[in-house]
């Protein structure tokens, strides 16, 4: 009996380190570049000396103007992250481009709950957006919290209470890049840069997990965005056929009229 139970724990202990293993390359190797991870992008002097970066990339065919309003009109509340949405969003993300949230300027809100959200600090359409959100951001949106907080889902409530364990001094950058490629292709490159305090032990056990967590988020909001912006991307003006005017009437009932014969042909005859 217990022969079989040492083999039967060391089967499950080998598969589990085969997914946990095959878990961590995924982790570390989707939609990551080198070249890319050390690239400068717009927003990163937002947050200058961050404890913990992330950056993935993923290739879209779809021209950048394509991607675009996908991003602008994110947000919970809105047309919610194109993620997990029983996570981060009330009902489902909108699969359609709205005109009403098509405007986005630097200063606005991009809600992730009903008690605020990233603030937007570059809004350069077709090629940028980052948001931003620090301690001062957290604490001139508190106001608002204990009327809206019975409306969280309860995932988001969950993520909530994890995120709770971040240090009060915090700043945390999120930056969308979009960069053409050839063939009217789009390399959409997000970073999340995240700078804390001093972090107390339920931050130092919730780290690991909330910065895998950010990654899970990420990677599927950006799948989500290649493929909606791939199925709207404007395709090629169609070219209309010339249009050729009808033959006027005639005063006849539109029988030929006829017609005096010419020189060479009275002389033949």
């Amino acid at each position: 009996m217990r022969v079989r139970i040492a083999i039967a724990g060391a089967v499950i202990g080998t598969a589990a380190g085969i997914t946990i293993g095959r878990t961590v390359r995924w982790w570390r190797t989707w939609g990551y570049d080198p070249l890319e991870e050390t690239k400068a992008l717009p927003g990163d002097d937002l947050v200058p000396t961050p404890k913990g970066i992330i950056t993935r990339g993923i290739t879209i065919d779809a021209p950048p103007e394509a991607v675009w309003p996908w991003l602008v009109q994110m947000g919970y509340g809105r047309a919610g992250w194109y993620s997990y949405d029983r996570m981060d969003m009330r009902g489902e993300s909108a699969t359609t481009i709205v005109p009403g949230w098509q405007k986005l300027e630097i200063g606005d809100v991009m809600p992730v709950s009903p008690d605020g959200g990233f603030v937007v600090r570059v809004a350069e359409p077709g090629r940028a957006l980052v948001l931003f959100t620090d301690t001062t951001v957290v604490a001139s949106q508190a106001a608002a919290a204990s009327e809206a907080r019975s409306e969280v889902p309860a995932g988001l409530a969950a993520s909530g209470a994890i995120l709770s364990q971040i240090p009060q001094d915090f700043a945390a950058s999120w930056a969308f890049a979009l960069e053409p490629l050839d063939g009217g292709r789009t390399r959409l490159i997000e970073r999340f840069r995240i700078r804390v305090g001093a972090a107390g032990p339920g931050f130092r056990v919730a780290g690991p997990f909330i910065g895998f967590g950010v990654f899970v988020m990420m990677q599927r909001q950006m799948l989500g965005l290649r493929e909606r912006a791939m199925r709207t991307a404007v395709a090629p003006p169609i070219v209309a056929p010339p249009v050729v005017a009808p033959p006027c009437p005639k005063s006849n009932g539109g029988a030929p009229e006829a017609t005096a014969p010419t020189e060479e042909v009275v002389a033949a005859t």
